[in-house]
């Protein structure tokens, strides 16, 4: 929560940088709650045109909110919030075909500085790209309601699988974060959107673990990826297929064990990325992965 972030900050601290939700474990941060820690600590931000961003005495609060995307989440209307990241290779284009990102701010020192660094290393997208993701952009709202309202149906599913230890998925009454998710996903509202307008989702993201320790673990979990056959193994996300990574074995099979473990990647750890198929598809293929997940015979 804020109180971990306070707890972090040191003299030199120049950034406050939050991912929310949270990859893979998909926890949510209180962004309201860490502007006030923020602000409480180093007073309101002040930035005067034209000045050196370096000069700010008060840090940036730099969200990343990548897995929620600007249809649930707009942090810079949160006050305190400085600056928006998104990777826009993901949900924004939503097609897999391009590699692309987004910085955004109401800072005028910070566009300004973010404007010469842009200049000077040639980051801006070429042109064939940007027309990709502004073809994504204008299917974002349909495409995040339905990747929301399928992994709802995925998410249920998990939870009552007996091969399945724990679920986290924020639609869900058992997730730790669930009294956030509602505010953090607005699910394209306006706020003069009607209450029963829009149905209320909670993005496409979802991560579970399989029951058992260690090797265990690992070892069904490999065999859910390779067992799947509607859902892809890879390891991006945000596109119109479904995608499954393992962590412990792909992303971040390089860390021991032991870090991964305390930063919360149990070995089990599988994330899924719920696209745009039918629902029951996608439900029949990972209960027929999970039913085998004890037989091994999967390469991997």
């Amino acid at each position: 929560g804020p109180q971990n972030y306070k707890d972090a900050f040191q003299p030199n601290t120049k950034v406050v940088y939050t991912e929310t939700p949270a990859n893979p474990t998909m926890r949510l941060t209180d962004l309201a709650g860490v502007a006030k820690i923020v602000t409480e600590h180093y007073g309101a931000a002040v930035d005067t045109p034209g000045t050196d961003p370096h000069d700010r005495k008060r840090p940036y609060i730099m969200v990343d909110g990548t897995f929620a995307t600007p249809y649930h989440q707009r942090v810079l209307d949160i006050p305190g919030i400085d600056v928006s990241i998104h990777s826009a290779t993901k949900y924004l284009g939503g097609h897999s075909d391009i590699l692309a990102g987004s910085v955004t701010s109401r800072s005028e020192p910070f566009l300004h500085g973010a404007s010469k660094v842009q200049k000077l290393i040639t980051v801006p997208l070429n042109p064939m790209d940007s027309f990709l993701l502004a073809r994504g952009l204008r299917t974002l709202d349909v495409r995040m309601q339905r990747h929301g309202e399928n992994a709802l149906k995925v998410a249920k599913m998990l939870e009552e699988h007996p091969m399945v230890a724990s679920v986290f998925y924020p639609g869900l009454d058992s997730h730790p974060d669930r009294y956030l998710a509602d505010d953090i996903f607005g699910s394209g509202r306006d706020e003069d959107s009607e209450d029963d307008e829009v149905t209320q989702t909670y993005g496409g993201m979802i991560s579970f673990i399989t029951v058992g320790e260690d090797e265990e673990a690992l070892r069904r979990a490999r065999n859910v990826c390779e067992r799947l056959e509607v859902i892809n193994l890879a390891v991006s996300l945000g596109g119109v297929e479904s995608l499954c990574e393992h962590p412990a074995s792909m992303t971040h099979g390089m860390i021991p064990r032991a870090q991964r473990q305390a930063g919360g990647l149990h070995d089990g750890l599988i994330r899924i990325s719920v696209g745009l198929e039918r629902a029951k598809d996608l439900v029949g293929d990972l209960k027929n992965a999970l039913d085998l997940c004890d037989e091994d015979g999967c390469d991997f």
